[in-house]
Parts: structure tokens; C-alpha cells; sequence
């Protein structure tokens, strides 16, 4: 009956700690979703520069609404695999040469397999110096669900920044990307202004459900003991 009391002990303090811990990552992620929420409504900023690249890492610096003026390199954009509110497709991301002296890949936006080919969509690729202004995106390292990235043959399932930049031969490349705002592109494509930005808030559900669980641990307990009572008795 001793050992019976202490599993049980550590039972109900362990379902505890765990429905507490989940109360606190709900409280943390409604933080969070504030803090973001701020962020991509707030007045855009200059993207950060080379000065700025060894903070921009954490998740305090994503969806950061930023801008930034330079020119594009269209012969050297890379297609992302894609699946969007649009359906299936690819992400065009085109590094930009900025007037700062560094380099940043910019998500332009959706295109659907017909328009892959830039040959197709040349209307939306502008000469010149353009002004981009967007939502600052951390990279996407090594490829998307099941799927690597295959630098050599072109295809891309994930965002990764360093190694598009590395494919591509992109001099003081930023660490970060920047998913462009829904301002249309000449011809229509592509389209921008699809960033999902969306975090799932379950925690609350799996609090109750811990703490139901230590109720009828609670429960089954005191059934035990009086049981136990009652068998003494007689």
C-alpha cells in the first residue's frame, strides 16, 4: 500500500506539473501572437544590414516589416516548391542587390506551373531600381517534409537561404528572406502577399486534458483507500 501511495504521488504531481507547463506555454504563446500581431501592422523599417546579421536568428526578429531599394538579379531567382491559398506552384525568390552594398533573397511571391518560366511572366520582371517592402522571414534549412533539397539540380522544397545563396553565387548575402507585401506585379504575377502567418494555440485543450487526468488519478485514489479502509475494518 506504501508503494501503491507514492506512485500515486508522483502520478498526481507529475499530471500537475504538465498541465501547468502547458498553461504557461498557452500564456506564452498568446505573447507571442501579440508580439507578431504588432510587428507585420507596424510602419516598415530598413532591412538589416551586414551590422545587424549575427542577432537576426530568433524568432523576436521574424515578421518584421522591412524595405529595401536595389536592383534585381532575375537570371538568378530560384522556384520553391509551393503549396498556396492559390494551389500548387513555386515561390519565386529573386536576389536583390541593394543600394546598401549587400544582397537579400526576396520571396516575390506565387506562380502556378505554367508560369515557371520567367519567359512566360516577363512583364513582372522590372529593370532598374525597385523599393520592396515586406515581412523579414527566418531561413528554411535543409528542405521541406520528406523531401531534401537538391542544390545541383535546382530543386527546392524549402526556403534555405544560405544554400540558394551559395548556389547561386551570391556575394554578402543576408541571412534572412523577405516574403514582399501583395503590391501587384506588373502582368500579375507573381503574387505576393500570401505570407501565412498562423500559430497554433492547442495548449489550453491539452492543459484540461491533464488536469481531467489527474482528477481521476485523484479519484481512483481515494477509491483505493477507502477501499482499503473498508476491508481493515472488517
Amino acid at each position: 500500500m506504501a508503494l501503491f501511495g507514492l506512485l500515486a504521488l508522483a502520478g498526481i504531481a507529475g499530471l500537475t506539473a504538465l498541465g501547468v507547463w502547458q498553461l504557461e506555454r498557452r500564456a506564452w504563446k498568446l505573447d507571442l501572437i501579440d508580439r507578431v500581431e504588432a510587428r507585420i501592422h507596424a510602419a516598415p523599417v530598413p532591412a538589416p544590414g551586414p551590422e545587424e546579421w549575427p542577432a537576426v536568428s530568433t524568432s523576436s526578429d521574424e515578421y518584421r516589416r522591412v524595405t529595401a531599394t536595389g536592383r534585381f538579379l532575375h537570371d538568378r531567382e530560384a522556384l520553391v516548391q509551393a503549396v498556396s491559398d492559390l494551389g500548387g506552384g513555386f515561390w519565386v525568390l529573386t536576389p536583390l542587390v541593394t543600394d546598401r552594398g549587400f544582397t537579400v533573397l526576396v520571396n516575390r511571391g506565387f506562380v502556378p506551373p505554367e508560369k515557371r518560366d520567367p519567359a512566360r511572366r516577363a512583364a513582372g520582371q522590372p529593370q532598374g531600381d525597385v523599393t520592396v517592402t515586406g515581412l523579414l522571414r527566418l531561413t528554411e534549412p535543409k528542405g521541406g517534409f520528406l523531401r531534401s533539397n537538391d542544390p545541383a539540380a535546382g530543386r527546392w522544397y524549402s526556403r534555405d537561404v544560405a544554400a540558394i545563396a551559395a548556389a547561386n553565387g551570391l556575394e554578402r548575402a543576408a541571412p534572412y528572406f523577405i516574403d514582399a507585401d501583395s503590391a501587384r506585379n506588373p502582368g500579375g504575377f507573381p503574387v505576393g502577399g500570401l505570407t501565412v502567418v498562423s500559430f497554433p494555440n492547442s495548449h489550453l485543450g491539452y492543459a484540461l486534458t491533464w488536469f481531467a487526468l489527474d482528477l481521476m488519478l485523484i479519484a481512483a485514489v481515494l477509491f483505493v483507500v477507502r477501499s482499503e479502509m473498508k476491508r481493515r475494518r472488517t
